[in-house]
C-alpha cells in the first residue's frame, strides 16, 4: 500500500481524471527538485502516461541537453524547449516533467497554463545541492561555485514558479509521500470531493 492509498481510493483517482480531462499535470521547478522521480510516481497512481521534456528534446535533437548548450547556447535550447512541450501538450491527458527554465519562459508558461495544470514542486537550497551534487549533467551548474550559481536561480526564478496552479512543499522524503502530497493537491484545485467533504461536515 503506497501513502495515497491511504487517503484516496480508486474512485477519488477516477474523480480526479474526469475533471482534468484532456489536460497534462505539469511538474515545474528546478533542477533536483524531483519532477521526474514525482511526475512519474504520480503518473503511476493515476495511470496517465508520464513524459520527461528534456528526454524528448533529447529524442528529437538525438543530442544531450549539454551537448545542445554547448553547441547552440541556452538561447537556442530555449526555442527548441518551447517548440518541443508546445507539442507535447497536445497530447493530454499525461504527466509532464519540464526542464528547470522551462516556465520560466513566458509563451511556455502560458501553454502550459491553457493545456495543463501546473505543480511547482518547491525545495530548499540544501536539499537542491544535495541532488544535484551527484550529477555531472547539468550545464548551468558548471562552474566554481554551483550552490551561488543555484541560490541565484532560486531568486530569480522561485517568484515565476510561484505562478503556477499549485505548489507541493518537497523534501528529503520519500517519493510515495511526495506524490501523495502532489494529488491531493491537484484534487482541491480541481475542487473534486468537496462536495462529498461537505457532506460529511453536515
Amino acid at each position: 500500500m503506497n501513502a495515497h492509498s491511504a487517503t484516496a481510493t480508486p474512485q477519488d483517482n477516477a474523480a480526479l481524471l474526469a475533471v482534468l480531462g484532456r489536460r497534462s499535470v505539469v511538474f515545474v521547478g528546478l533542477m533536483g527538485a524531483g519532477k521526474t522521480a514525482i511526475g512519474r510516481k504520480v503518473a503511476g497512481v493515476l495511470g496517465l502516461p508520464f513524459i520527461d521534456s528534456d528526454h524528448e528534446i533529447e529524442s528529437v535533437s538525438r543530442m544531450t541537453i549539454p551537448e545542445l548548450f554547448e553547441r547552440y547556447g541556452e538561447g537556442e535550447f530555449r526555442a527548441l524547449e518551447q517548440r518541443v512541450i508546445l507539442r507535447l501538450l497536445e497530447n493530454g491527458p499525461q504527466v509532464l516533467s519540464t526542464g528547470g527554465g522551462a516556465f520560466i519562459n513566458a509563451q511556455t508558461r502560458d501553454s502550459v497554463q491553457a493545456h495543463g495544470v501546473s505543480v511547482w514542486l518547491k525545495a530548499d537550497l540544501d536539499l537542491l545541492m544535495e541532488r544535484v551534487s551527484k550529477k555531472q549533467n547539468r550545464p548551468l551548474l558548471r562552474n566554481d561555485n554551483p550552490r551561488a550559481v543555484l541560490a541565484r536561480l532560486m531568486d530569480e526564478r522561485y517568484p515565476v514558479y510561484g505562478l503556477a496552479d499549485i505548489t507541493v512543499l518537497t523534501r528529503d522524503e520519500r517519493k510515495e509521500v511526495i506524490a501523495a502530497e502532489a494529488i491531493g493537491a491537484l484534487s482541491r484545485h480541481l475542487g473534486v470531493g468537496e462536495a462529498a467533504a461537505a457532506g460529511e461536515r453536515s
